[in-house]
């Protein structure tokens, strides 16, 4: 028996898809000027079928993005609508922790544009500031690179909360980042900076447990929560790109998503959930699968 932190699911791709507005490089940023109630539902409908954490909406809500759709003016008030949409469905829920999702700069799986650490590390902290007395933990979500999370760390210092780091690895090798560096490098940056947790997201299944061979020795809490794309297209590698450009898989329902994750639980990994068009479907499963192997959800 584990005690396992079950995160929930796909919120940007979620939300997206139940808005059915037409895709724009801000993702599910839009989506909260326009239908801020079903940012809510997404959050209860996980913690519904088990998930015990939500993770904000703010993956994108960066200063570096807005302003290529005019709304820089709007990031505090994103941040609000975002925080308060979790809180509404975690209290109404009942016991629930809130995670604050942290994107990369620029753009998802594009390290090589994204500003160096020394640079990158205050819009960290500007983040962390504003959210830090409303959530329970911070979750880097996607770094592509070592100097990316690392950018992302050292603005997170000083947080006063629990910080957790999720990297992404290649679509057909999971031993290395999507910036080809190798995963084993992380380890100079995990013991300068110390994450409480290090984990895989925003990868196929099919390569996380070869990643999460090479995380396990770098002594942290580990876990995973994967994608469910066939693989990052070069057409969303583009300048500002949308999720058109990414094709769903048809072969990964929850039962098949539910495998691979517990594997990753046989592994030693104690925290999983799931990533872009892992819906609340999965999650029901997935917790559904853990209670029967008789471990603790948490």
């Amino acid at each position: 028996m584990t005690e396992i932190t079950l995160l929930d699911g796909s919120i940007g791709q979620e939300l997206v898809r139940r808005a059915g507005d037409r895709a724009t490089p801000l993702w599910s940023t839009s989506v909260m000027l326009e239908h801020r109630e079903l940012v809510r539902a997404v959050h209860k409908d996980y913690f519904d079928v088990g998930a015990t954490t939500a993770t904000t909406n703010t993956y994108a809500v960066h200063r570096d993005r807005l302003p290529f759709a005019n709304i820089e003016d709007k990031f505090e008030e994103l941040l609000d609508t975002a925080l308060c949409e979790a809180e509404i469905a975690r209290d109404a829920h009942g016991p629930g922790r809130i995670a604050a999702s942290l994107g990369p700069l620029a753009a998802s799986y594009r390290p090589d544009i994204c500003p160096p650490p020394a640079e990158a590390a205050p819009l960290y902290r500007e983040l962390a500031d504003l959210m830090k007395d409303r959530v329970d933990l911070f979750l880097i979500e996607t770094a592509s690179s070592v100097e990316q999370a690392e950018g992302a760390l050292m603005g997170l210092v000083d947080a006063g909360k629990p910080v957790w780091l999720a990297v992404t690895v290649m679509d057909d090798d999971g031993t290395r980042l999507r910036s080809g560096e190798q995963v084993g490098d992380l380890a100079s940056i995990v013991d300068k900076y110390a994450p409480d947790a290090v984990l895989v997201n925003c990868s196929r299944p099919e390569v996380i447990e070869t990643a999460l061979d090479l995380i396990k020795p770098l002594g942290k809490p580990f876990g995973a929560y994967a994608n469910g794309f066939t693989r990052i297209s070069e057409g969303f590698l583009q300048d500002r790109p949308t999720v058109d450009a990414l094709e769903v898989r048809v072969d990964l329902g929850p039962e098949a998503y539910a495998e691979f994750a517990m594997t990753w639980v046989d592994q030693g990994a104690t925290i999983v959930g799931g990533c872009c068009e892992v819906g609340p479907a999965h999650i029901a499963e997935l917790a559904k699968r853990l209670r029967a192997a008789g471990h603790v959800i948490t």
